[in-house]
């Protein structure tokens, strides 16, 4: 008989988002207030990071000028990577990654459209708040002043383009935010299938998803809204054109971690139909051997 996991090699992968789909459940209906600190400070490790990703551009840019630019890109890809392994393992809540783990709930019916909305919106709500919080505490200090100021507004100027760009630049920016969503679920399915037992493996994993969508210039609903909010703070920042993009991406990232990653997986991984023909074939074979005089 054919091994099933080898048939089904991501049942552990299924059931490990399982077990963290019951505890998010959990903690968003009975322990909000304790999930939305969760979620603050994956939106605070978001905005930090990002804030230093920038400031890395600076570095470069004031070092070399645009032959610099690629390299400042590429380090600062790598550094704002790390991010993603300090909300892993702070045990902290993205948006972005619980958007698989909810739509592989909702595959397996082990969550309603109710809850899997109700941990969404908590948990975006949270990192706001964390982003928020990092943002004032940017506009109260010299942080952002300079050249790093400079690069973030221009960061945001290049992302407000899609929005004023018409359908061609909606496109370009729900692709980018599909691909960016992508690749961090594609890193948490890899931490997840219990085939890494390592940290450090798995913080490699985590760092090189990140670097791709910083590096490429992909879009994260997260990140983007707290980069708005600490140049909004900073200098202001046309609102709605920033309100129309975050809801872009957001659709995008949903397509990118929810349908792409999880419910593909999901799908994959499904043996129940597959064990109902092992028993049906069972309950015949055992018939027949009854019945044989």
């Amino acid at each position: 008989m054919t091994d099933q996991n080898a048939l089904f090699p991501g049942k552990h992968f299924i059931s490990t988002v399982i077990d963290a789909l019951d505890t998010k459940s959990t903690m968003s209906g009975g322990l909000a207030r304790v999930y939305l600190m969760r979620a603050g400070m994956a939106g605070v490790i978001i905005g930090v990071m990002y804030l230093t990703y920038y400031a890395v551009l600076s570095a470069f840019s004031e070092a070399g000028g645009d032959a610099w630019s690629g390299i400042g890109r590429m380090v600062g890809g790598l550094v704002f990577g790390v991010a993603l392994v300090f909300i892993h393992y702070s045990r902290s809540e993205l948006l972005t990654s619980n958007m698989m783990i909810v739509s592989i709930g909702g595959y397996y019916r082990r969550t309603t459209p109710w809850r899997a909305l109700r941990i969404l919106v908590l948990c975006y709500a949270g990192n706001i708040i964390g982003g928020l919080a990092v943002a004032l505490l940017v506009f109260g200090s010299t942080l952002g002043d300079g050249s790093v100021g400079a690069q973030m507004e221009a960061g945001v100027d290049h992302k407000l383009e899609y929005v004023a760009g018409g359908v061609a630049g909606w496109s370009d920016l729900f692709v980018r935010a599909v691909f960016c969503n992508f690749m961090i679920n594609l890193a948490i399915l890899l931490v997840y299938n219990g085939r890494i037992n390592d940290d450090v493996t798995k913080s490699f994993v985590m760092i090189m998803s990140v670097f791709v969508f910083a590096f490429v210039g992909f879009e994260h609903s997260v990140a983007n809204s707290v980069l708005f909010g600490i140049v909004g703070f900073q200098g202001g920042i046309d609102l709605g054109a920033a309100l129309a993009q975050i809801g872009i991406v957001l659709l995008g990232n949903f397509v990118g971690g929810g349908v792409l990653i999880g419910l593909y997986y999901a799908y994959a991984n499904d043996d129940r139909k597959y064990q109902r023909r092992l028993t049906e074939r069972e309950r015949t074979a055992g018939g027949a051997t009854e019945d044989t005089p």
